[in-house]
Order: structure tokens, then C-alpha cells, then sequence
């Protein structure tokens, strides 16, 4: 019995790193729409967001089966309770790397320094994604604890990019509109890397048992 709930733990794993490779790839591609007004990327974007919502239904299936068939206890049963808590947020960073993608669609003209931020605050955000799935695969309350003070990193260039444009916008260098989507396109960066913390903050509580509260939760009251 305790080798075929570890082998279906295992297939679990195994497709949360196949969800969470997904959704970096969606936001790599989302940010490079954007700064290459690529309609192309868009698209594989779109496209990337519906395989994403395919795998958190495959995921769901393996952890209600381990659920209901295998009936964990203690930490196993944690583990199998983050995951599927984790599909649901690596859900919504999909849906936003699409939201992207579509403002890509529409955005005309933009500053390099201002896409330039926004690029990094892709990678900043692909990293905290990698490095969350990786750290409930390999049990490791470090590196956990490390994307949630990353989020600082995402935090800190949004404000760049706001400042940035808003100067540009009081000196007349962009069209309000461009740089109002600029603006709600590093938005959903950031709240990318809020739903970042929240698998971080899922595989602390796989390994603890502690569940902290998350003041960057997207949707919360505290999110600016």
C-alpha cells in the first residue's frame, strides 16, 4: 500500500513540475509579446493558458485519488493538500500571462527602459514560480522561505515601471492609453509573483504544518 501511494505521489510531482514549466514558459512568451509586439507569441500564449488549466484537471484527479484511495495522515496528507492548493494559483498566473499576451495585442508604442523593467520583472517572477515547485518536490523550507523574500525584487520593479511612466505621461513622451497598459501589464506581473509566494507559502505549510498569513494575497485589501 505505502509503494503505490509513494508511486502516485510521485506522478503527482512529476505533473506539478510539468504545470509549473507551463507557466514559466507563459510568462516568458507573455513579456516578450509585449516588448516585441509579437502577435505570434500571443497566440502560443493563449494556447499555453488552456494546456495549463489541462493539467490542474489531471493534477486534481491524482490528488482526489490519493485522497480517497490511499486516505494519507499527517504529512503526507499536508503534501497532498498543498499541491492541490498550488494547481489553483499556478491556475491564475496562467490566466495572467494571457492577460498579458492580450495587452500585447493592443499596445502601440512603449518606453525601452520601461520594457526593460518589465522584462525583468518576468524573470524575476519565472524564478519564484521554478524555484516554489522545486521546493515542495524536494521538501525544502529554505528555498520556500527564499521566493517569499523574493517578491520584494517584483515589488520594487513595478514601482520603477509606474514611476517611469508617469514621468513619461506628465512629459508628454506616451499616449496615456500605451501607458496605462503598460502599467496593468507589469500589474499582473506583480500579482504573479503574489501568487508566487502563495506556493511558497503552500509548501511551508506542506512541511510545517504552519500556514502564515499572506499580506500580498492577489484580491486581498492590502494589494495596492
Amino acid at each position: 500500500m505505502r509503494t503505490q501511494f509513494e508511486r502516485q505521489l510521485e506522478e503527482l510531482h512529476i505533473e506539478l513540475i510539468k504545470m509549473g514549466g507551463l507557466c514559466e514558459e507563459a510568462i516568458r512568451l507573455s513579456a516578450n509579446a509585449l516588448m516585441k509586439k509579437d502577435r505570434n507569441l500571443a497566440e502560443r500564449v493563449f494556447s499555453l493558458d488552456g494546456e495549463i488549466d489541462q493539467k490542474e484537471r489531471i493534477i486534481e484527479n491524482i490528488g482526489y485519488r490519493l485522497l480517497l484511495q490511499q486516505q494519507p495522515v499527517a504529512g503526507d496528507l499536508r503534501t497532498v493538500s498543498a499541491a492541490l492548493k498550488m494547481i489553483s494559483d499556478l491556475e491564475r498566473i496562467g490566466d495572467q500571462a494571457a492577460d498579458i499576451a492580450e495587452l500585447s495585442l493592443y499596445i502601440e508604442e512603449g518606453d525601452s527602459q520601461s520594457l526593460l523593467h518589465i522584462g525583468d520583472m518576468a524573470e524575476a517572477a519565472v524564478k519564484m514560480v521554478t524555484d516554489s515547485v522545486e521546493a515542495f518536490v524536494k521538501n525544502d523550507l529554505e528555498l520556500a522561505r527564499k521566493v517569499i523574500d523574493d517578491d520584494d525584487k517584483v515589488d520594487g520593479l513595478f514601482n520603477h515601471v509606474k514611476d517611469e511612466l508617469r514621468s513619461m505621461i506628465d512629459g508628454h513622451n506616451i499616449e496615456t492609453q500605451s501607458a496605462l497598459d503598460l502599467l496593468m501589464a507589469a500589474k499582473y506581473l506583480e500579482k504573479i509573483g503574489d501568487h508566487a509566494v502563495n506556493l511558497a507559502e503552500w509548501v511551508v505549510y506542506s512541511i510545517t504544518g504552519q500556514r502564515e498569513n499572506n499580506e500580498h494575497q492577489p484580491g486581498s485589501n492590502t494589494e495596492r
